[in-house]
């Protein structure tokens, strides 16, 4: 057996200064082709598990910068995770790319939301150890 990869991404776009979703796309690279992510009672666990954490990391993204008084317009983000033959994490890394609609964040607030992406409670829940990356860019 080999290593595993996954890789999910979304892209979102906001209404509010509570940067509420009004539009999601989210979709999964399978076999080399990026197909619609459709949850169901017979999605596989794992598959549910990582989309926790997406969708956990998603959340706190919009929220930390909605408390940083940044309204955002759009986002794109991406999930890969590595994993072992025997489905042991083996590397985390969540990328943001995230359009300002309104407001200018300080350096403060960069890393107020940077910090604060940790804290989500999938992420706060990793194994010990597990390489785990968050960027979050505020374009």
């Amino acid at each position: 057996m080999s290593d595993r990869h996954f890789h999910l991404k979304l892209h979102s776009r906001y209404r509010t200064d509570e940067n509420q979703i009004e539009d999601l796309t989210l979709e999964v690279l399978n076999d080399g082709n990026w197909e619609p992510l459709e949850i169901d009672k017979r999605s596989p666990g794992f598959l549910l598990y990582i989309n926790a954490l997406f969708s956990c990391q998603h959340l706190y993204m919009r929220a930390n910068c909605a408390e940083c008084g940044i309204e955002l317009d759009s986002a794109d983000g991406e999930l890969i995770v590595d994993t072992d033959e025997t489905w042991h994490l083996k590397d985390i890394q969540v990328l943001f790319k995230s359009k300002i609609r309104k407001g200018s964040p300080t350096p403060a607030n960069i890393q107020y939301i940077h910090e604060r992406q940790h804290h989500c409670p999938v992420s706060s829940n990793l194994p010990a150890g597990v390489p785990f990356r968050v960027t979050v860019d505020l374009l």
